[in-house]
C-alpha cells in the first residue's frame, strides 16, 4: 500500500497529522480515516467480533463491516464507528477496539482454534439450558460479553450540543450522485421547493470514485452550480436519512460538527432534520457485493469498488500485486485504472466467455484475464499473501481441476450490486428479486409517494441513471418544460450484462473452503447458516436471529442476499420465495445525543414554577420535582436534614398554623349550560344537587372501572365551576374531558378551559388558622359563617382571593385562590401575621396521618372498594365507569383494600413498595399486598405507612410482616384502620 505522488481529490496542499493506536499518520485534507490507514499500510484496524480474527478495512463507505474503531477521546469518546465514513481532521485521535495486548498480537485469537466447536447458537446450547439457570448464564454472560470484540462507550456527559429542526418541502431527494443529481435538478427547475441531502460530504456519489480532471467531473460541477443557482432549492451534505416513516416524514442527521476535532462555539455536533415532504427520489444507489470463499475475511480482501475508490478519490494504491475476482463486467474499470499507475493486475472472471471488446481493453492496460476462473481460498496470517485458484464452472457453482497459488498481496471481489433499499422498505414496501438483474429491486406501485431512480432501482451504467433519475425527479413534480440533462461523455461502466452471482465459490465436493463468511461483522460462516437450517429456522427472520446474520452497525449490507441464497438453495426454492428481513431505522448507526437534541437535564420538559417560586428560593427551600412541576420540599434551618425539617414542619402544623404552596394543583374551569349534567357523567358522585358557594370531593373512574382521579369542585355559580385535579393529572384529565365532549357527548353545551396558571393557592392548616386569617380578611369566617366544604369571597390587603374551607391535613384548614399575580405578596403577608411555611414532605406526612389517598394509592389499579371511597360512587344516575366497577373480580373481597400499618417496635421506617405476608407463613411470592406509602409520624412519634392488603378491613388488629426484598429489611406491623389521627374529624369540622 502506498500514497501516490498526484491523483486523487485529496488538498495536498493542506496537509494533516492524525493517531491511531499512539501512531503518528499522515494525510490530507479530503482523506477518510480509513485512507490514511491504508496510505501508511495498516492492514489489521480491528478483531472480528466472535473469534478474534484480524479484520482490515473493506470498502470505502458505511457499508463497513470490519474497521469499526474508537473515536477520540474522554468525554468525547465514540465508540463503533466506521473509519470509512470518518472524515480526517488534524490532530484526530483514535483507537482499536479489541486486542490484548495489541490488535496485532491479540491473545483472544486462540478463539479462533476452537472456531469449529462454536458454531451459531453456541452460547445458547452451552450456557442455557436444564440444569443451568438463570444464575448459570449470568455468571457465564460477563466473560462472554468481555471475550466479544466489542468497545466500552464513555460513561462522562458528552460535552457537545445537538440541535433538532423541522422542513417542510415538495420533493426531498435522497443521495447526490449522477441519479440523485439529476432528479433534484429536474425538480429544481420546476420551481418545487426542494431539500437534497447526501451523506457524503461532496455532491457526486459514484462520480467521485472516476479519474480527477475527467469528464465526469465537468458534468458534475456544471450540474453542481446550477443547483446551487435554484433559490428553491436547499443542498445538504454530511447528512444521512435514516428513517422514513408514515405521511411522508424522513429523519435526517447532519453531521455538522463531526469532521472537526470539537464543535466551534456555539455549533451543535449533530444536527437532526424532520422533514415533512410531499414525495421523496430515493436516489441512493448501490452496494457492492462481495465473494463467499474461503479466508474471506483476511486483511487485504476487499470489495473491488474499494480499491477504485481509494487509487481516484484519496491517491491511495491499496496494492503493488492486485487480484480481481468477478461475475460481472464492473472490475475492468478498476483494473485498467489500477495499472495505470503502476499495479500488477490479474482479473479472475467467473464467466467463461468474454467480450473480445473488453479483452482487448484489459490487454490494451496491461491486465491479465483469466476466464471461468475463481478464488477458492485466500492465504496469510495476518494479511493476504496469495489466493489458491482453480477453474470454476458456472453451471454447477464448483471449482474442478487442481488449484493453483496466485501472490497477491490485495484481492479484490465483486459479486454485483444489491440496490439500497432500505428506506423504502421502511415504508412497508417488499422488494422483488428480479433473475434478470440478480438483485432485489422496488416495486414501483407499492410506496406511492417515493420514487426509486438510478441504481436503487436496478438501473445499469451512468448515463443510464441520470435520464432515469432525471425523468423520475420530474415526475415527482409532474414538471414540464423543465429542459433536458446531457450525460457525460464516458464510456458505460455498467455490470450486468451476463453477470453471475454464486452464493458461494465451492469446491468440487460442494463444499465452500473453511472458513467462508457471509457476515463479516458478527462472524457469521456459511455453515452457521447451514446448521440453522437443519435445526428449523427456515424463516429467514428466525435465521437472522438464530444466527445473527444480518444484525449489527452494517444491518446486512454487504452479507444479506449471500444469506438469503443459501438459505434458497438448503430449501430448493428461489430467491424471490425466501424474501427479505424487515428493514428498520436507522439505516446507519446515529447517536443517541442527535436524537435527544437539547432536551436534557433541566431542559428534558418544561419546568413549571409556582407565583411564590422567588421566595421559596430566597428562604432556602429544597425543591423536589412533582410530574411538571418543581414544588418547595422542605425549608431546613441550622443544618437540618430532610427528616428534621419536614418533622419540625408537620408538628407546628398540627399545634399551630402553616401554609403550604399547592399551586400546582390542576384547575379546570367547567362552564355551560350543561356543566353540572356533565360533572355527572365525569365523577362518580353527583354535582347537579351542588349549592352555590359549597365544595364537593369527587372521584372520577376510567371506562373499565378503577379510579382515575380524584379532586374538589367548587359552584360558582348555576352555570359554572371550577374543578380541581391532581398535580400530575392536570393534563389527563383535561384530556379526558375534551375526549368526551368531542366523542361522545358531543350535544353537551359546556366549556372546559385549564385555568392552572391563572391561580396561585395557598392552603393554610393548623388548629389557629381561622384565627391567623381573620386577622388579614375582611369577612366573618366562623364555622356558623363559612362551615366546612364552603367558600367565601373576600380580600387580602388589596389583593381578592376565593376561601375555601377545606382540608388535606386533617386540620381545621383553608385554602385560598388568589390571582397568580399577587399570590406571592398574599404569602408574605400571610407569614407576617405568623404562619410559618411547610413543604410537600411534611404535607405528605399530615396526608398519611389522616390517611387521605394520593398517588401511592391512586396508581391505576385500585378500585373506590378498594380504597374504602365507595360510598361515594352515586345509585341514581350514570357515570363513566359504573357499570364495569361493579365486576366480580372487583368485588372480590380478597382484593387489597386500604389500611394503616403501626410498626410494632417504632423505631424501624418502611419501604413503600414491601410486601405484606401473614405472621406465620413463609415469604415467598408478592404476598398479600404491598405498602403504598410511609413516613414517620410527628403525631405519634413512630413510623406510619398506607398499605392495599387482601381481605384488608377484616385484618384489623392483625400482625403482619412488611418485607423489601431488595434491601432484606422485613419489619413486623401491626394492621389499623387507615385514618391515624382524629377519625372523628373533630379538628378539621370545628
Amino acid at each position: 500500500m502506498t500514497r501516490l505522488s498526484t491523483g486523487g481529490r485529496i488538498d495536498r496542499a493542506r496537509p494533516i497529522t492524525l493517531h491511531f493506536d499512539g501512531i503518528k499518520l499522515a494525510a490530507y485534507q479530503g482523506d477518510t480515516l480509513a485512507s490514511a490507514l491504508l496510505a501508511h499500510g495498516v492492514r489489521i484496524v480491528n478483531r472480528s467480533f466472535k473469534y478474534h480474527r484480524p479484520r482490515g478495512v473493506f470498502s470505502a463507505g458505511v457499508e463497513e463491516p470490519n474497521a469499526l474503531v474508537h473515536l477520540r477521546e474522554g468525554a468525547r469518546g465514540e465508540p463503533n464507528t466506521r473509519a470509512t465514513s470518518i472524515e480526517a481532521f488534524d490532530g484526530l485521535v483514535s483507537h482499536s477496539q479489541s486486542g490484548w495486548p495489541s490488535v496485532r498480537r491479540d491473545i483472544g485469537g486462540l478463539l479462533g482454534l476452537f472456531m469449529r466447536f462454536m458454531p451459531a447458537g453456541f452460547y445458547y446450547k452451552t450456557f442455557i439450558g436444564p440444569g443451568r439457570g438463570t444464575k448459570a448464564w449470568m455468571f457465564f454472560e460477563h466473560f462472554i460479553r468481555k471475550a466479544a470484540s466489542t468497545a466500552q462507550p464513555p460513561m462522562l456527559d458528552d460535552p457537545d450540543s445537538y440541535e433538532k429542526v423541522n422542513a417542510f418541502c415538495d420533493t426531498l431527494v435522497i443521495g447526490a450522485g449522477p441519479a440523485g443529481l439529476a432528479a433534484a435538478l429536474a425538480a429544481g427547475r420546476s420551481g418545487a421547493r426542494v431539500i437534497l441531502v447526501d451523506q457524503d460530504n461532496a455532491l457526486g456519489g459514484s462520480l467521485l470514485d472516476q479519474p480527477a480532471g475527467g469528464a465526469g467531473d465537468a458534468w458534475l460541477q456544471s450540474v453542481s452550480d446550477e443547483l446551487h443557482q435554484l433559490p428553491n432549492l436547499r443542498i445538504l451534505t454530511r447528512t444521512t436519512a435514516f428513517g422514513a416513516y408514515d405521511g411522508e416524514v424522513y429523519g435526517l442527521i447532519e453531521r455538522v460538527s463531526d469532521h472537526l476535532a470539537t464543535p466551534p462555539e456555539g455549533q451543535p455536533r449533530q444536527r437532526y432534520w424532520l422533514v415533512r415532504a410531499r414525495n421523496a427520489v430515493l436516489a441512493t444507489g448501490a452496494i457492492e457485493r462481495p465473494l463467499v470463499f474461503g479466508n474471506n475475511d483476511l486483511p487485504g480482501v476487499m470489495l473491488a469498488s474499494a480499491l477504485r475508490s481509494y487509487l481516484n478519490r484519496y491517491g491511495v494504491l491499496c496494492g503493488q500485486r492486485v487480484v480481481l475476482c468477478t461475475g460481472n463486467d464492473s472490475v475492468y474499470a478498476t483494473a485498467c485504472e489500477l495499472a495505470s499507475v503502476g499495479a500488477r493486475v490479474t482479473v479472475l472472471d467467473l464467466r467463461p466467455t468474454l467480450p473480445e471488446a473488453l479483452l482487448a481493453q484489459a490487454k490494451a492496460a496491461g491486465v491479465a484475464v483469466r476466464p471461468g476462473t475463481a478464488v477458492v481460498t485466500a492465504h496469510g496470517r495476518r494479511q493476504i499473501r496469495g489466493v489458491s485458484v482453480a477453474t470454476f464452472d458456472a453451471v454447477t457453482g464448483r471449482t474442478r481441476g487442481a488449484a493453483s497459488v496466485l501472490s497477491c498481496d490485495v484481492l479484490g471481489t465483486s459479486a454485483g450490486f444489491t440496490p439500497t433499499l432500505h428506506l423504502w422498505s421502511q415504508r412497508g414496501g417488499r422488494p422483488v428479486y428480479d433473475p434478470q438483474r440478480l438483485a432485489f429491486l422496488p416495486n414501483t406501485t407499492a410506496v406511492p409517494l417515493m420514487f426509486c431512480a438510478g441504481a436503487a432501482l436496478g438501473e445499469d451504467g451512468l448515463h443510464a441513471a441520470i435520464a432515469n433519475g432525471f425523468a423520475q425527479g420530474a415526475a415527482a413534480c409532474i414538471a414540464q418544460n423543465i429542459g433536458t440533462l446531457a450525460p457525460p461523455a464516458l464510456p458505460s461502466d455498467g455490470w450486468r450484462r451476463e453477470a453471475l452471482m454464486p452464493s458461494a465459490i465451492l469446491a468440487q465436493t460442494g463444499d465452500a473452503a473453511m472458513p467462508a463468511f457471509v457476515d463479516l461483522q458478527h462472524d457469521v460462516k456459511r455453515s452457521d447458516i447451514d446448521l440453522a437450517h437443519r435445526e428449523g429456522y427456515v424463516s429467514v427472520e428466525h435465521a437472522k436471529r438464530y444466527t445473527t446474520g444480518g444484525m449489527a452497525t452494517d444491518q446486512g449490507k454487504t452479507s444479506n442476499v449471500h444469506i438469503l441464497s443459501r438459505l434458497a438453495e438448503l430449501r430448493g426454492t428461489t430467491l424471490g420465495d425466501v424474501g427479505t428481513t424487515t428493514f428498520r431505522p436507522p439505516y446507519t448507526p446515529i447517536a443517541f445525543g442527535a436524537i435527544v437534541g437539547r432536551e436534557l437535564g433541566p431542559h428534558f420538559r418544561p419546568t413549571r414554577r409556582s407565583p411564590m417560586q422567588d421566595w421559596h428560593q430566597a428562604h432556602g427551600a429544597r425543591f423536589i420535582d412533582a410530574g411538571a412541576w418543581s414544588r418547595a420540599w422542605y425549608y431546613p434551618q441550622s443544618g437540618e436534614d430532610i427528616r428534621a425539617a419536614y418533622l419540625r414542619e408537620a408538628a407546628h402544623v398540627r399545634a399551630d398554623v402553616g401554609i403550604v404552596d399547592v399551586s400546582t394543583l390542576g384547575k379546570i374551569a367547567v362552564q355551560g349550560p350543561d356543566a353540572a349534567e356533565f360533572l355527572d357523567r365525569l365523577y362518580c358522585n353527583a354535582f347537579a344537587s351542588l349549592k352555590v358557594g359549597r365544595l364537593r370531593y369527587g372521584v372520577m373512574l376510567r371506562d373499565d372501572g378503577f379510579v382515575f382521579d380524584d379532586g374538589t369542585t367548587a359552584r360558582l355559580g348555576e352555570t359554572e365551576f371550577l374543578t380541581s385535579t391532581t398535580t400530575a393529572n392536570a393534563g389527563p384529565v383535561l384530556a379526558r374531558m375534551e375526549h368526551l365532549l368531542q366523542t361522545a357527548w358531543r350535544s353537551m353545551r359546556v366549556q372546559v378551559t385549564s385555568v392552572s396558571d391563572q391561580w396561585g393557592v395557598i392552603a393554610v392548616a393548623g388548629p389557629k388558622s381561622r384565627a391567623l386569617l381573620q386577622t388579614v380578611c375582611t369577612v366573618d369566617l366562623s364555622a356558623q359563617a363559612l362551615p366546612n366544604m364552603a367558600f367565601v369571597e373576600t380580600q387580602i390587603g388589596d389583593v381578592p382571593v376565593r376561601v375555601h374551607r377545606m382540608s388535606y391535613s386533617g386540620e381545621l384548614a383553608y385554602e385560598l385562590y388568589i390571582p397568580a399575580g399577587f399570590a406571592q405578596e398574599v404569602w408574605q403577608i400571610l407569614i407576617d401575621a405568623g404562619a410559618k411555611p411547610y413543604g410537600t414532605e411534611a404535607m405528605g406526612a399530615l396526608r398519611i396521618e389522616k390517611g387521605h389517598v394520593a398517588g401511592g394509592e391512586l396508581d391505576g389499579r385500585t378500585t373506590l372498594k378498594d380504597l374504602a371511597l365507595e360510598r361515594l360512587a352515586s345509585r341514581r344516575k350514570p357515570f363513566v365507569g359504573a357499570v364495569l366497577r361493579l365486576r366480580p373480580k372487583l368485588e372480590d373481597l380478597a382484593r387489597p383494600s386500604l389500611v394503616g400499618l403501626e410498626v410494632l417496635d417504632r423505631q424501624t421506617p418502611l419501604k413503600s413498595g414491601a410486601l405484606l405476608f401473614s405472621g406465620g407463613k413463609p415469604i415467598s411470592g408478592h404476598g398479600d399486598g404491598y405498602v403504598t406509602s410511609t413516613t414517620w409520624s410527628p403525631t405519634l412519634g413512630g413510623p406510619i405507612g398506607l398499605a392495599l392488603l387482601a381481605y384488608g378491613q377484616g385484618r384489623i388488629g392483625e400482625t403482619i410482616r412488611c418485607v423489601d426484598l431488595l434491601s432484606g429489611t422485613n419489619v413486623a406491623c401491626r394492621v389499623v384502620a387507615p385514618c391515624f389521627v382524629d377519625p372523628e374529624g373533630v379538628r378539621q369540622n370545628g
